[in-house]
Parts: structure tokens; C-alpha cells; sequence
């Protein structure tokens, strides 16, 4: 499960430094991070579903390892929301995990996802992480 997650972290940092990048940095830090997702990352994640044949990304039972790849995946989508065309098990396991009554009701309009960081916050956190 720690390994998953690790992995699943490092993609999921690049989502989260999209928005404190520089303008000129943008496009940039955007096309390599689309490029991992579906060229590094996400073919991991499929093939971990497809090898391991069950349900859930360790075991069968549902884990931490779950929750944090759909977190990623809809972050992942928010950005382009044809990123998983390539990855039928990992849509799969979108729809099953997302189908889960809390994570549904988690994920209805109006729950306390957290919203993108306000412009006006963001040097403060590039001061933080410089």
C-alpha cells in the first residue's frame, strides 16, 4: 500500500505545482506533466489492475493505495478530461471506487473537496516552498 501511494504522491505533486508555477513555466510543467500521467504513471496503475485482477489495487479490499489513485485520477481529469481514454481498467476502477456510498456522497456537489488555491494565495505558498 506505502509503495502505491508513493508512487501515486509523486504524480500527484506535479498537479499540485501546476498552479504555483511562474506563467512563462505553465505550458511547460503542463506538458510533462500530461506526459507522465499517461505515459508513466497511468500504465503502471493498469497494469497493476490487470496483473493483479481483482478489484482494489492490493489484495481485495479497498485501501488507502484506492482512495489516493482516484483522488489523483480526478485531479488528473480536472486538467484533461480525456486522460484515461487510453486506460479501461483504471476507468473501471474510477467508476467502481467513485460508486463506494461515502466516496459518492464525498464526491456530490457541494462536499469538502478542496478547492483550487486562490490567486492571491499563491505567493505565500511559493515563499513557503522557495
Amino acid at each position: 500500500i506505502d509503495m502505491y501511494v508513493e508512487g501515486i504522491f509523486d504524480l500527484y505533486e506535479l498537479f499540485m505545482y501546476y498552479e504555483i508555477q511562474p506563467a512563462d513555466k505553465k505550458e511547460q510543467h503542463f506538458a510533462n506533466m500530461m506526459d507522465k500521467a499517461a505515459n508513466r504513471y497511468f500504465p503502471v496503475f493498469e497494469k497493476v489492475l490487470r496483473d493483479h485482477g481483482q478489484d482494489f489495487l492490493v489484495g481485495n479490499q479497498f485501501s488507502r493505495a484506492d482512495v489516493q489513485l482516484l483522488d489523483t485520477i480526478l485531479m488528473a481529469e480536472e486538467f484533461k478530461p480525456d486522460i484515461l481514454a487510453k486506460f479501461p481498467l483504471l476507468q473501471s476502477f474510477k467508476a467502481r471506487i467513485s460508486n463506494i456510498p461515502t466516496i459518492k456522497k464525498f464526491l456530490q456537489p457541494g462536499s469538502q473537496r478542496k478547492p483550487p488555491t486562490p490567486d492571491e494565495d499563491i505567493p505565500k505558498v511559493m515563499a513557503i516552498f522557495s
